[in-house]
């Protein structure tokens, strides 16, 4: 009997440990005793595995649907996988563009190491020629900051085409929104730290594939890269799984009551709000297609000036003025403090858990204010 989605977040990783709790216990020791007979006995050494960390692979594999293995950020899952697959060449999309501006800092470390060539995303619509076996073509979709959606399957059949192979960053659209796999993607990478986690306390990362002997490999190369989460970070991790589906389908329904109601006060002109980008807003058919369960609950707005972005965050109340996206409260960035490339007139939305309407009158008050 197939089980459903909600059950698998709290019972997929019941049989990865024999003890009778309820929630699992945070493991915290670096080392564990080997047996009389000198055997190992639960586990050897915590940079190697934690059971902490295996429950949640366990729970993720059936978010992602797909075999996973997690690190201790979101930056350190990028290097992870560029580092197993090693690439020539990688087509990126740029900061200035949009993207994140992490990758672009990972892909220079890559670069340094190996001599990588770097590329920009859409040379790939002009000229394929260069494109070869085994070169990274790396998505980000929905795109930081703005949560417009790039088409998967077109760049899946460039890759496949050339023997690249394809990348997709979907932490803005986590699943049931979008599920890069039917798309054609190779690899899928989430900043756990966000909507996985949920909840602005941890630092993690996965890093998702069919291919479970890459999956595997990257598993082993962990070790040595010493990027395992903490014990700790696992247990918050955990937690967060549980309620995971059930936070990300409110925040995408709140987020697109939000867009829709911010684009007809900007089509009034009665604020300095200017427009709203999101994927709601985008008419090109491969969004529905891709995005089937939902858009983004992060998403864009610029308004007519710098001196107004600058100022719309500290008139809110119910949105903090903060970094990342993801956490069950609601965050409002002027996303050039941790940015310096964007758009000087954009604030980063990143929509919460609380009542949408609060959410709404909270952000129109503030705009009108600006007036």
């Amino acid at each position: 009997m197939t089980t459903g989605h909600y059950t698998n977040l709290i019972h997929a990783d019941d049989g990865i440990e024999s003890f009778s709790d309820v929630a699992p216990p945070i493991h915290l020791s670096a080392t564990y005793s080997y047996t009389s007979s000198n055997e190992v006995q639960d586990a050897v050494y915590s940079r190697m595995d934690i059971p902490t960390v295996q429950r949640c692979e366990a729970v993720l594999e059936q978010i992602l649907d797909a075999p996973s293995v997690t690190y201790c950020s979101g930056l350190s899952a990028i290097f992870g996988l560029l580092t197993y697959l090693n690439p020539k060449r990688i087509y990126i999309e740029r900061a200035e563009r949009g993207g994140y501006h992490g990758t672009l800092g990972v892909a220079e470390i890559i670069k340094r190491l190996n001599g990588a060539e770097m590329f920009k995303l859409d040379e790939l619509d002009r000229d394929v020629s260069k494109l070869d076996s085994g070169d990274v073509v790396w998505l980000e979709t929905p795109l930081n900051p703005t949560g417009e959606v790039t088409d998967i399957s077109r760049y899946s059949r460039i890759a496949k085409q050339n023997g690249a192979v394809l990348c997709v960053d979907a932490t803005f659209a986590p699943p049931p929104l979008q599920d890069p796999f039917l798309h054609g993607a190779d690899y899928v990478m989430h900043s756990a730290t966000k909507y996985l986690g949920g909840h602005s306390d941890l630092l993690a990362g996965v890093v998702a594939s069919r291919n479970t002997r890459a999956i595997e490999s990257m598993r082993h190369d962990r070790i040595f890269l010493g990027s395992i989460m903490s014990g700790h970070t696992a247990w918050l991790l955990l937690r967060s799984l549980r309620t995971f589906r059930l936070r990300v389908e409110r925040q995408a329904k709140s987020a697109l009551q939000l867009v829709t109601r911010l684009h007809d006060l900007a089509a009034a002109d009665s604020t300095p709000l200017l427009k709203v980008v999101h994927s709601s807003l985008q008419s090109a058919p491969f969004v529905s297609e891709q995005m089937t369960g939902g858009h983004s609950p992060t998403f864009a707005i610029y308004l007519k000036d710098e001196a107004s972005a600058a100022a719309l965050p500290s008139k809110l109340k119910y949105f903090h003025h903060a970094t990342s996206l993801g956490g069950v409260e609601s965050l409002a960035e002027w996303r050039s403090m941790s940015d310096p490339k964007c758009d000087r007139r954009l604030i980063r939305i990143s929509v919460g858990i609380e009542d949408v309407d609060d959410l709404y009158n909270d952000l129109e008050e503030a705009l009108h204010s600006l007036s």
